[in-house]
C-alpha cells in the first residue's frame, strides 16, 4: 500500500514514521516539504505518488496563538484537510485518515463525549479543526476517518509533559490547573490506532481515541513528577499547587471536560489502549534512557 503521511515532524507524525508496518511504501512529509494549505502543492504530490491512503498529521496546534492568527490556523486546519480530501477523491479508492481534537467540544458535558455529540468549539483552534473535519467528511464520506484525540504528548516536541519536566527542574515548584479534566495520550498510542484503522477499509466516519482513564492537569503533573523522580529525571519531588482555571488566564478558553468516550472505537478495533499512566511511564523511561545516552 502506498501511504502518504503529512506533518511527519510533529509528535504523531514522528510516531507514525517510527511504526510503519512491513511492506508499506510510505512518503512522509514535513510542513517544509508539503504545506497542505497550498492546493497546487498537494495536487503535485498526489499526481506523483498516487497514494492509496493518506494520514493527515499536519496541524496548527498553537491554541492561544490561534486567537491572534485565525487566518493561518484556518488555512492549515480547515483548508489543508479540504485540499487533501479533494485530491484523494480524484484517486479511486484512496482513503484519508484525519486527526482532530477534543477542542471541537465546549467541555460543558457531565460525561465523556461521544463521536455523535453536538460540537461547540470555544475558540479559533477548535473552530478551525471542526471545519477541517467537516470538509473531509463531506468530500470523501466513508472513504474518510476523523480520529479525535486529546492531550497528546511524546518524548520529543512541545507538550505538557516536557514543559512540566523543565519547570520542575528549573523552579522546583509548579502551579497547575486542577479543574480541567481529560486523558493524557501518548503519540505512539495514536499511531498504533491509526495503523490499525489503515488496515480496515470498512471503517469510516468519526472515531474517538485516547489512552484509557482520565485525570486533571494537576493530577497529570503529579504523575509526571512521581514517575520522573522514579527514573532519575528529577532529583527530588517538586512543590505543587493546585489552582483554578481563572487563576491561570490564557488567550483561548479551554474545555473543562475534554474526556472522549472511546468505547465505540474499542469495539470496532478489537483492542483497548493502555491506561494513560502506563504510557506515561514508558515515555519517561525513553526520555531517561536518551538522557543517559547523551547527545
Amino acid at each position: 500500500m502506498r501511504v502518504l503521511i503529512t506533518g511527519v515532524s510533529g509528535q504523531v507524525g514522528s510516531a507514525l514514521r517510527r511504526s510503519v508496518p512491513a511492506g508499506g511504501e510510505v512518503q512522509a512529509l514535513s510542513r517544509t516539504q508539503l504545506d497542505i494549505s497550498d492546493a497546487r502543492a498537494v495536487d503535485s504530490i498526489f499526481a506523483g505518488f498516487r497514494p492509496e491512503l493518506v494520514i493527515n498529521a499536519a496541524a496548527y496546534t498553537a491554541v492561544d496563538r490561534a486567537e491572534d492568527e485565525p487566518e493561518l490556523a484556518t488555512a492549515i486546519n480547515a483548508h489543508g484537510p479540504a485540499n487533501l480530501a479533494q485530491a484523494a477523491r480524484a484517486i479511486p479508492g484512496c482513503r484519508l485518515l484525519h486527526i482532530s481534537t477534543d477542542y471541537v467540544f465546549d467541555g460543558s458535558a457531565t460525561r465523556a463525549y461521544r463521536p455523535e455529540d453536538r460540537t461547540n468549539p470555544l475558540g479559533v483552534y477548535g473552530r478551525s479543526k471542526l471545519l477541517g473535519e467537516q470538509a473531509v467528511l463531506q468530500q470523501l464520506g466513508t472513504r474518510s476517518v476523523v480520529i479525535r484525540t486529546a492531550w497528546v504528548y511524546a518524548a520529543t516536541g512541545k507538550n505538557f509533559l516536557l514543559t512540566m519536566l523543565r519547570l520542575m527542574r528549573e523552579r522546583g515548584a509548579v502551579r497547575v490547573v486542577a479543574d480541567q479534566r481529560g486523558t493524557p495520550t501518548s503519540a505512539d498510542s495514536i499511531a498504533h490506532a491509526l495503523w490499525a484503522i489503515a488496515r480496515r477499509e470498512d471503517i469510516g466516519g468519526i472515531l474517538h481515541w485516547t489512552d484509557s482513564g482520565n485525570v486533571t492537569w494537576y493530577g497529570f503533573a503529579e504523575a509526571i513528577a512521581e514517575e520522573a523522580h522514579a527514573v532519575g529525571l528529577l532529583p527530588k519531588l517538586p512543590s505543587m499547587t493546585a489552582i483554578r482555571t481563572e487563576d491561570y488566564p490564557t488567550r483561548a478558553h479551554r474545555p473543562a471536560n475534554s474526556v472522549l468516550d472511546i468505547e465505540a472505537s474499542v469495539a470496532t478495533l478489537g483492542f483497548r489502549p493502555l491506561p494513560w499512566r502506563d504510557n506515561l511511564r514508558t515515555t519517561l523511561a525513553t526520555i531517561a534512557m536518551a538522557a543517559r545516552s547523551g547527545p
